[in-house]
């Protein structure tokens, strides 16, 4: 069967026509299946969507009760067959539940990454690759300058700043599902015992990430109003970037603003939201783990979507490999 037969990109998002689902579509659909619960792909609205237990979880955290009219959860790994179409799903170590989706029929197999990293992370299953004819990968990082460092020297970059400026509260910016939860367990990681506070908008997640056995250590409210400002000297606060443009973060002693991100690579990127101390830490494949990537599965085609499409559009060229770029729309890269 011919891939773009079997798939291929409509206004509303990836469409297989065999199967009659689209997977992660920017706008509601009859039938939807989900790769993670970031709000770009995860999207309320959907009548059915078929996506991980966490997934769903999640979605139900972020948009309530009614995010769908009908749901099913996709056990790992577990083949399931829609219309004649199979699908399984299988970890893409992105965020916790996140998944990569394999759709299959008449020998031709299709794998949607969706956004996936090949790191070590114990905050969610790590990524797992899986053979295909049609390998559709994203490229955030689609370039060959983006090699990001090992996270935990960048944690150690927010340890020493610590020691050296202990009177000041390190405001962390970081996205509110996967990268907090990260950063956190980085953290502990590292050694730093110490309570954590995290902004409202995060409470829930974490509580999550808890409930299904993430050790994220103490973790405190980032209130002000009930506590005396000199509790957060030398305390690192973790929140939204955006709340660090409004009154909240002005609050804090002497406040040091961080960001967490793979973004923090461009210098001119963190001197436009004011960061004084970039941490690039990543949560999808920077240049090489991309290349990586494809050379290990060694598909017939790859497909590039969301990022930077046409430098690695051209790579594949290079190494023998048909690659064409969807242009996707809708799908954003600066939570990252």
């Amino acid at each position: 069967m011919r891939p773009d037969a079997l798939l291929y990109p409509a206004p509303e998002g990836l469409y297989c026509p065999e199967g009659g689902f689209y997977v992660d579509p920017v706008r509601p659909v009859e039938r939807a299946l989900v790769t993670h619960g970031h709000s770009d792909h995860a999207r309320p609205g959907h009548v059915n969507v078929l996506a991980t237990r966490q997934t769903l979880e999640i979605m139900r955290l972020r948009y309530g009760d009614g995010f769908c009219a009908s749901e099913q959860a996709a056990a790992i790994g577990e083949e399931l067959l829609i219309n004649g179409v199979k699908v399984s799903f299988h970890p893409a170590g992105h965020v916790l539940g996140s998944a990569q989706i394999a759709i299959e029929k008449n020998g031709t197999r299709i794998v949607v990454s969706g956004d996936y990293k090949r790191r070590p992370d114990p905050t969610c299953a790590t990524y797992v690759p899986v053979p295909c004819d049609v390998f559709i990968t994203e490229a955030t990082f689609g370039l060959p300058v983006f090699h990001h460092p090992d996270p935990m020297d960048e944690i150690g970059k927010l340890l020493a700043s610590l020691r050296q400026f202990p009177e000041r509260t390190h405001l962390v910016g970081a996205y509110a599902l996967g990268k907090a939860q990260r950063v956190i367990r980085l953290l502990r990681d590292a050694g730093y015992a110490e309570p954590i506070y995290i902004h409202g908008a995060m409470e829930k997640l974490c509580d999550y990430y808890v409930g299904e056995g993430i050790d994220l250590g103490e973790l405190l409210p980032a209130t002000i109003e009930s506590r005396d400002k000199s509790a957060f000297r030398g305390a690192v606060v973790i929140g939204p970037s955006s709340a660090f443009a409004d009154r909240w973060a002005r609050r804090f002693n002497e406040p040091l603003p961080a960001f967490a991100s793979g973004w923090m690579m461009v210098r001119q990127r963190a001197k436009q939201l004011g960061v004084e101390l970039p941490l690039v830490i990543s949560d999808h494949c920077d240049w090489p783990e991309l290349t990586e990537t494809i050379r290990e599965l060694h598909p017939a085609e790859v497909w590039v979507t969301h990022g930077r499409e046409e430098a690695l559009v051209r790579w594949c060229q290079l190494q023998g490999i048909k690659a064409k770029p969807l242009h996707l729309v809708g799908y954003e890269d600066e939570a990252d």
